[in-house]
């Protein structure tokens, strides 16, 4: 596969502090990778750094055959960018302000497949003053759309939505693969990334800690494990549950346990909640959600370095 996005040892600081420290990335032609990471990880400083509205201090970067630093107007042509918060112009209509940002491109897509695509048809002649805020984040991404790009930057893009607006915009998002699109994206919903992304990288104090498809992280980190899942019974502490698995962790009532024995240790905690009478509600056995092991990944990563 051929690579739209090559980046080696990419280092950026403001003052005294690090934004990225030798971040070095492939993507390839037609992919979609998501970038996570927690508040402050680099992720929105590589992006601009790749969209060449940021300086790097050292490194090499390529886009689409480019330094985006020095690409102009030809690299911009095939680029399409979704900002955290693009702040659209309210003056103008949906439809006008799309018709206006068509004429930037040499090969725009029709409008009206744009608002349809992004379901803003209904909205197409509402001022962008009066959209809503799920209704600006899909006009960002229209936005982002018309020119056809190659290749498609998208920071945060379904901030906002509503469960449905966000399944829409999924849809929208993996059928751009379809076409040939490659897509760069950030995004703090680890489900997004789980539904979306050919591989995932996570990003934890502008270092790249792990890279690969949300399958290979899960098996990479723990190392085959499989998770238990269960809601703690009332008037019980953790102190009181048999010995379980390699890991466990709370959060409220709800308790998840890494195991390697999946099938010893379901025996038991089930034995366990037998002998005491009590129910284990929302009881379930899988592999572990990419969500786990990302929070896994950023412990690792934040107790390393401090």
């Amino acid at each position: 596969m051929d690579s739209a996005v090559v980046v080696e040892d990419l280092r950026k600081a403001y003052g005294s502090r690090t934004a990225l420290e030798g971040l070095s990335l492939s993507v390839g032609t037609g992919e979609l990778v998501a970038v996570v990471g927690p508040n402050g990880a680099g992720k929105t400083t590589a992006m601009e750094l790749l969209e060449g509205h940021r300086r790097r201090d050292a490194g090499r970067v390529t886009v689409l055959g480019f330094d985006p630093q020095t690409g102009g107007t030809a690299f911009r042509e095939r680029i399409g960018i979704m900002l955290q918060d693009a702040g659209l112009d309210e003056a103008f209509s949906t439809r006008e302000l799309l018709t206006l940002y068509a004429g930037f491109y040499p090969r725009p897509r029709p409008v009206d497949d744009v608002l349809a695509q992004v379901g803003l048809v209904d909205a197409a002649d509402t001022r962008t003053a009066a959209l809503s805020g799920g209704q600006r984040r899909r006009a960002d991404l229209a936005l982002a759309l018309i020119g056809d790009p190659d290749l498609l930057f998208l920071d945060e893009p379904t901030t906002g939505f509503d469960p449905a607006a966000r399944q829409h915009a999924w849809d929208v998002i993996d059928g751009l693969r379809e076409h040939g699109t490659t897509v760069l994206l950030t995004t703090h919903y680890m489900e997004e990334a789980q539904r979306l992304a050919d591989r995932v990288g996570v990003l934890v104090g502008g270092r790249l800690v792990a890279l690969g498809t949300p399958a290979e992280l899960a098996e990479r980190h723990m190392a085959g494990g499989s998770t238990i899942g269960f809601r703690l019974p009332a008037g019980v502490g953790t102190a009181q549950l048999p010995d379980l698995g390699d890991r466990l962790t709370v959060t409220g009532s709800a308790v998840r346990v890494l195991t390697r024995e999946p099938t010893h240790d379901l025996h038991t905690l089930t034995w366990w909640a037998v002998d005491r009478g009590v129910e284990l509600e929302a009881l379930s056995l899988g592999r572990p959600s990419l969500e786990e092991v990302y929070l896994d990944l950023v412990r690792d990563a934040e107790r390393t370095d401090g």
